[in-house]
């Protein structure tokens, strides 16, 4: 089998462009790498998601329940996992995501009280690892950007706001991801210091460092 390793974090956090930075740095290093970013926009599989961000279901994000909503990525993942990069990951290959079941353990974790989230996130691994059958992270690193920040950057970006982006979502997913790392053993990079992001290469050296027993 090959590795899964998975970068997340709040909106805004530029999980995207590290992902592209690590894959390139392993691909300097040698390694055989795959790519992938989740959701899986305009595809059959993500139109759930699509519909629920857009606010299709209601504009407050608690409108559609913690396992409903985490059921619509979940079918998500499946579909590009089987239809896509399954050979990949058979073949000895380093999948790099930008966000993965982790997702869910951060936004959909945020609409539940702290007394509920240990048996959430005890559905959840076992629904998508289990039940499913997709892989298992074998590295999570989680890009932690204060919501004040995050929200500048998003602002920056220009785009339409999905339902995960207004309010105060964000401050709740942000405290459910503390949670996480410390339950899941996730590695949480900071991002910022004295309230600005890091420069790019220098986030990006943080995330080879915590990746480099793992690949």
């Amino acid at each position: 089998m090959g590795k899964l390793i998975v970068i997340d974090g709040l909106d805004g956090s530029g999980k995207n462009t590290q992902s592209h930075l690590f894959c390139d740095h392993l691909g300097v290093s040698g390694k055989r790498t795959r790519l992938l970013s989740f959701p899986n926009y305009h595809t059959p599989a993500c139109a759930p998601v699509e519909q629920y961000l857009s606010g299709a279901y209601g504009s407050d994000p608690e409108t559609v329940n913690c396992y409903a909503a985490s059921a619509f990525y979940a079918v998500d993942r499946y579909s590009s996992y089987m239809l896509d990069w399954k050979k990949d990951y058979e073949s000895d290959c380093v999948v790099v995501a930008n966000r993965y079941t982790t997702s869910n353990a951060i936004h959909q974790m945020a609409k539940l009280p702290e007394s509920e989230a240990d048996g959430f996130l005890s559905w959840l691994y076992d629904f998508e690892f289990c039940r499913l059958g997709i892989p298992r992270p074998d590295l999570t690193l989680f890009l932690d950007v204060p919501v004040n920040v995050s929200l500048s950057l998003i602002e920056k970006r220009g785009e339409k706001k999905d339902i995960h982006e207004v309010g105060d979502h964000l401050e709740k997913a942000r405290k459910a991801a503390f949670y996480a790392c410390e339950k899941l053993g996730w590695t949480r990079i900071e991002c910022t210091e004295n309230g600005k992001m890091l420069p790019v290469e220098a986030i990006t050296s943080l995330i080879v460092k915590a990746a480099s027993d793992h690949v």
